[in-house]
């Protein structure tokens, strides 16, 4: 009985399959947020996709590079502040890759680097300011860490489009201190305050003095009006301090009357 196949014709279906598979293997397809960074023997060659494209086998490679922003957590670094206090402070750093060649050919690794040189500006720009600023100005030094990131990933095609600070972490007595502090600051607030209204009082008081000073009747109105007032609370006895210069001008004025008719008569 003879063979189904001969070996010619076994070597034959093999190549077929082998090539058949090397041409499928050709075809890649990349989304709308990945590219290709195609190498030829080595060397870059282009960047590609999306879409449908072509590497051939052997003679090209190709290195998958990720387009969308990544959000990475960097990890609590200790921080000595200018003013000498110890802290722990993490962050968040939004960034994405703009160039797949640099990306690619430019660092080992983008995202390790980018990790590494996150934590290190983060301390160090950090140290340079007090703790004050830490905590109340935080805008400002994420605006100062990003733009040190980006200018230093510039050269591996990353842009970096956003750090955020999200925790600064104290021990117990600096907690306990700044919370001393707070509140001295909020009696010296109220010391202040209260000073601020007794001038105030006293100008007025001042200036209702010499008001009533420049009409001898006022004062007496306002006796009367603080009787009338009193006399609204129904009280059975009133006791009430006249004193005798509110009534002087009423005796005077009644003097020179008398006066006035004692030399009108003949």
């Amino acid at each position: 009985m003879e063979p189904i196949l001969d070996s010619s014709q076994l070597f034959i279906t093999a190549l077929g399959f082998f090539l058949a598979a090397i041409v499928i293997s050709a075809f890649r397809i990349l989304r709308e947020y990945e590219r290709g960074v195609i190498f030829l023997l080595g060397r870059f060659y282009k960047v590609k996709g999306p879409g449908l494209i072509i590497v051939i086998p052997i003679i090209q490679q190709m290195v998958r590079v990720d387009l969308r922003t990544v959000v990475m957590d960097v990890p609590s670094q200790d921080v000595i502040s200018r003013d000498n206090v110890s802290v722990r402070v993490n962050a968040v750093l939004y960034f994405r890759v703009i160039d797949s060649q640099k990306a690619i050919i430019n660092v080992e690794d983008y995202l390790s680097a980018t990790s590494q040189l996150a934590q290190t500006t983060l301390r160090s720009v950090l140290g340079q300011h007090d703790l004050d600023e830490m905590l109340a100005s935080r805008e400002m030094l994420n605006a100062d860490i990003q733009a040190i990131l980006d200018a230093r990933t510039d050269g591996w095609g990353i842009k970096v489009s956003n750090v955020e600070i999200k925790h600064v972490d104290l021990n117990e007595s600096m907690i306990r201190a700044i919370a001393r502090q707070a509140e001295a600051e909020r009696a010296r607030r109220a010391k202040v305050i209260h000073a601020s209204g007794e001038m105030e009082a006293s100008d007025k008081l001042v200036e209702a003095a010499n008001k009533l000073a420049a009409e001898p009747n006022a004062i007496l109105l306002r006796y009367l009006q603080t009787l009338t007032e009193i006399a609204g609370e129904k009280n059975s006895t009133i006791l009430f301090p006249m004193p005798f210069d509110l009534l002087k001008g009423l005796f005077t004025g009644g003097a020179e009357g008398g006066e006035k008719e004692g030399a009108d008569k003949p």
